[in-house]
């Protein structure tokens, strides 16, 4: 256990974006706009001030972030002072979707995230285009969103490599080139970068190793704005893994409640918010989120949503 002090961290919720993204059509009249909107508010009530809520990719792909229901979530939320929700926008068509839905600072005021994976093989098969033709496609959002004052967050995917099954070999991410995205996504404005963990494919010595070397190459500099996003078959060995980027000097992390989410090229779960919150309790580290709601919301969650 950490020694008690008086640091703080930043823990991003992600619920919502992450079993919203690979929930099924016929599971839509359980995870409807109601429940997300009263999911969300237990969020902010508990204290989170960071909650990943949309994704603006195809209805097809995600039938829950169809236009209706985020326009309805939207509205029934409404602007909310001194809270970031984050909405995800993987190309120019889901910038469009995001404007259309008035998610900007004149609206809803969300922030928008920008992603790319640090290995190309996945950025094909997440994204369905080379990471270059990506960011290319992300300058120009990114030109428009500071025109129009909007926030951006930064996620760099698959930061520790991708298990590739089409080839059955993991790649390695180069951190010279991850440190390389980190540089463009803040001069693309970016206020925060977050590194994924997909797969889960790095144990705590990995993780360090990984931090270790940003950090070094960085010296240090904008660590107050780096976050770790884990997944892991194991929530536990997610939560032992963020105890090491903390260790390294990390304050930002996401997690999502029981663990929920995946992604469409075989991530695992997500390291379990009510776990995470717990340990840095424990550790005599600040969150500034009620534990306790936290707990009730997560047995709401998975009673509603997984029948537990």
């Amino acid at each position: 256990m950490l020694e008690n002090n008086k640091d703080s961290v930043i823990v991003t919720d992600v619920t919502l974006r992450k079993y919203g993204q690979n929930v099924p059509a016929h599971h839509l009249h359980i995870f409807n706009p109601e429940i997300r909107v009263e999911i969300a508010l237990r969020l902010i009530a508990a204290g989170f001030t960071n909650i990943e809520i949309f994704s603006c990719i195809s209805p097809k792909i995600a039938p829950a972030m169809n236009r209706e229901a985020l326009k309805k979530i939207a509205i029934d939320l409404g602007k909310i002072n001194g809270v970031h929700l984050i909405t995800l926008v993987p190309n120019k068509a889901g910038y469009r979707n995001f404007l259309d839905l008035d998610l900007g600072p004149e609206g809803f005021n969300h922030t928008i995230g920008i992603f790319f994976s640090a290995v190309e093989a996945h950025n094909l098969a997440n994204l369905g285009r080379p990471v270059k033709e990506t960011i290319e496609g992300y300058k120009e959002i990114a030109g428009d969103a500071r025109f129009n004052n909007i926030r951006m967050a930064g996620y760099i995917s698959a930061a520790f490599g991708y298990f590739d099954p089409d080839h059955d070999v993991l790649i390695k991410a180069d951190t010279d080139k991850v440190n390389g995205y980190v540089d463009l996504l803040f001069d693309l404005g970016v206020e925060t970068v977050t590194f994924s963990d997909l797969q889960g494919v790095a144990g705590q010595e990995e993780t360090g190793v990984f931090f270790e070397s940003i950090l070094n190459i960085r010296k240090g500099k904008d660590i107050e704005k780096l976050a770790y996003h884990p997944h892991h078959v194991s929530g536990e060995a997610a939560i032992a893994n963020s105890k090491i980027a903390y260790d390294m000097g990390v304050r930002r992390f996401d997690a999502s409640l029981g663990g929920t989410g995946g992604c469409v090229t075989g991530a695992p779960g997500n390291q379990p918010t009510e776990k995470l919150i717990r340990f840095f309790n424990e550790s005599g580290i600040e969150t500034g989120i009620d534990k306790e709601k936290v707990f009730s919301l997560t047995e709401m969650v998975q009673r509603e949503l997984y029948g537990k």
